[in-house]
């Protein structure tokens, strides 16, 4: 018996990253962790900064870190419109890392240029990164 399969394109505003049928799909929402199987109902919902988990229809798991977006699922297929998209084999994670040090040393110190909000959104974008490099490394 043939597996079922998605098709699943992400994008972002520079390339596309992804087409192709996958098995899976799992992706951060706006209102928490979407998993996202063949037959599942539409649906259209924001995304946050977080991981794009997806099995390809060969069985091997995939990682992309996306920086907000859009997620349209429709009948046998997904869209992930990305702000940023970046495959987890691209990310460097000292980068990452000098991000959330950044980030966090301008929520502490109230006399910086940087606002709350973006340092706040900053931090996000940083850990978001760092748990794909994270589970890459599983």
């Amino acid at each position: 018996m043939a597996t079922e399969t998605l098709d699943l394109n992400v994008v972002s505003a520079e390339d596309k990253l992804f087409s192709g049928a996958v098995q899976t799909v799992q992706v951060s929402g706006s209102e928490g962790e979407l998993g996202i199987y063949p037959g599942h109902a539409p649906l259209l919902t924001k995304i946050k900064p977080g991981m794009v988990r997806f099995v390809s229809e060969a069985g091997e798991e995939e990682f992309m870190y996306v920086a907000g977006g859009v997620l349209e699922v429709q009948p046998g297929q997904v869209i992930v419109l990305a702000d940023v998209a970046v495959r987890g084999d691209d990310l460097d994670e000292q980068q990452a890392e000098q991000a959330r040090k950044r980030a966090e040393e301008a929520i502490a110190d109230q006399s910086s240029d940087v606002t709350y909000a973006e340092a706040i959104a900053e931090l996000s974008r940083a850990l978001a990164q760092l748990e794909v490099i994270r589970k890459l490394k599983k």
